[in-house]
């Protein structure tokens, strides 16, 4: 009889698993979508982006939820400087 091997990774490194690969198929999905040709295949590929987007975000949140991916506050100087900074570009 044939004894199952435990799992050596637990949720954490599963979900953190997902969440990178996830991160992967939204790059690749970008770089099919600004080069598809046709409006099926951008139609495609827009909603195969706002897919893996959505789930990232999920995964994320779960993670976040779970104390796994903490997230620091920026300091509100550091914010208005780079609203400063970028928001200058975008009126000029």
């Amino acid at each position: 009889m044939h004894q199952q091997t435990p799992c050596a990774y637990g949720d954490k490194e599963q979900i953190t698993d997902l969440l990178f690969s996830e991160k992967s198929l939204s790059g690749l999905y970008n770089t099919d979508l600004s080069e598809a040709a046709t409006p099926d295949v951008i139609a495609t590929f827009r909603r195969l982006l706002d897919d893996s987007h959505s789930t990232s975000r999920m995964l994320f949140d779960e993670m976040h939820a779970r104390g796994w991916y903490p997230v620091a506050k920026a300091e509100d100087t550091k914010v208005d400087g780079v609203k400063t900074k970028f928001g200058n570009k975008v009126n000029a």
